[in-house]
């Protein structure tokens, strides 16, 4: 009866959300695809590529995960060459970053909770084991694949400061769910403590330690950053302030705070991000009512101008945070000047870049905890903090380089959360 009304609700919700859908799947052209995937319906040559195979599902629900998982997924098609290894995501922006992985065999759209859709992807697809990353786990997914004794793992497990106390006032819910998935490998103690309060038995969790810590890349020092340069329009005479994974009502702080710094630092240009790629013409025309200069990076060409100082460019490309951090003297890391929980600071570290961060950390509260106490980034209050902690960076390049060497020590310090996680997915395939 619970999971009849859960469906009813469900599918009440998912009616209003498709135009929010249709919308926002026109900017990538996978509308059509997405609706239909997302209802457990197929294109027949995709399904071939999982028809009668063992598969891995390893579900990321957007960009982040995606890009946490991929050390995961590398290892997975290293350790299982024959298995096919099958990666699904809810965003389009997480599915446009998931199609450029090369060991990934298929991306797929991840399926509405709904009973007879999940009943159905599961049907069409068999997998041979899942990998829920974070904290994705849908009740109709995890109990109908629970019946079809699929075994689920929880990878990169969190339970986050904000949504524990929820998850705990509906433990009678949670807990059923918890009690059908085989292992937990859980970023911290602390998650590991908490998922244990919502239902989830000792012996199958597991302190795996945060995938973000085994973040693969090219290090700034793999890129010719005069190349890079000159694909951006940047003169060498030009410093860089990249402001990375910006929300909205952030932009406009940031660009106060840029206005700011041109007038000690004049020779200035400014890279934004924003972390949805759908809303950077939104932003360039808010940009252009305020008389400001700005030019979007899908629109440069190899006879572009070049940029000037005082000029921003908005990023509406995807799959180029590291090179734009590569860039920067300063990185400032987005969703965390408003309440939104912030984003990675490990990218700027693996560049060997300073990261500024708001005080909205509390989806990182770990990792920019252990930013801090080594001096790897910089924790502001508010947008006065910004002005004056990136101006005090961007005038000491000796600070700067003794702040990213601590970076890099830190994610060496603490990598090897994949090969813990990889034991869990061993003992769980071995059954």
């Amino acid at each position: 009866m619970v999971y009849l009304l859960y469906d009813v609700v469900s599918l009440l919700i998912g009616v209003l959300l498709v135009p929010y859908y249709l919308l926002r799947g026109v900017r990538y052209g996978k509308t059509r695809r997405g609706i239909r995937e997302r209802l457990g319906f197929y294109d027949e040559a995709r399904l071939r590529k999982v028809r009668n195979q063992r598969v891995i599902w390893v579900h990321a629900v957007s960009v982040g995960e995606t890009r946490a998982a991929l050390p995961l997924l590398k290892a997975l098609k290293q350790e299982f060459p024959r298995h096919t290894l099958l990666l699904t995501g809810v965003t389009e922006t997480g599915r446009a970053v998931a199609d450029e992985i090369d060991c990934v065999d298929l991306t797929i759209f991840f399926p509405f909770d709904l009973s007879w859709v999940v009943s159905r992807a599961l049907r069409l697809i068999n997998p041979a084991l899942v990998i829920i990353v974070e904290t994705e786990l849908w009740p109709n997914f995890v109990r109908l694949a629970h019946r079809r004794k699929i075994p689920l793992i929880l990878v990169n497990g969190r339970i986050s400061d904000r949504s524990f106390p929820r998850y705990r006032r509906a433990r009678l819910l949670v807990a059923p769910v918890m009690q059908k998935v085989t292992r937990f490998a859980m970023q911290s103690p602390a998650d590991a403590e908490r998922v244990q309060i919502l239902g989830a038995a000792a012996p199958k969790v597991t302190v795996s330690g945060n995938l973000k810590f085994d973040i693969q890349g090219q290090g700034a020092a793999d890129y010719r950053l005069d190349q890079v340069r000159e694909e951006f329009h940047l003169p060498e005479n030009l410093a860089v302030w990249a402001a990375g994974s910006t929300h909205p009502g952030e932009e406009e702080m940031v660009v106060d705070v840029y206005q700011q710094l041109l007038s000690a630092r004049p020779e200035l240009v400014l890279l934004l991000v924003p972390r949805h790629p759908e809303r950077t013409r939104s932003v360039a025309a808010n940009l252009r009512k305020r008389g400001l200069s700005c030019r979007l990076r899908s629109e440069l060409t190899a006879h572009s101008t070049a940029l000037r100082a005082g000029e921003i460019l908005l990023i509406d490309t995807l799959g180029e945070m590291l090179k734009i951090y590569a860039l920067a003297e300063v990185v400032f890391v987005g969703g965390s000047l408003v309440a939104i929980g912030g984003h990675n600071v490990l990218e700027a570290a693996l560049m060997g870049k300073v990261a500024v961060f708001g005080p909205y950390m509390q989806n990182f509260r770990e990792i920019s905890e252990k930013v801090m106490a080594c001096r790897a980034g910089v924790q502001v209050n508010d947008v006065e903090e910004l002005f004056t902690q990136t101006l005090v960076l961007l005038n000491d390049p000796d600070l700067r380089s003794e702040m990213g060497r601590a970076g890099a020590k830190l994610i060496a310090a603490n990598a090897g959360a994949t090969a813990r996680t990889m034991q869990v997915v061993r003992e769980v395939l071995r059954y």
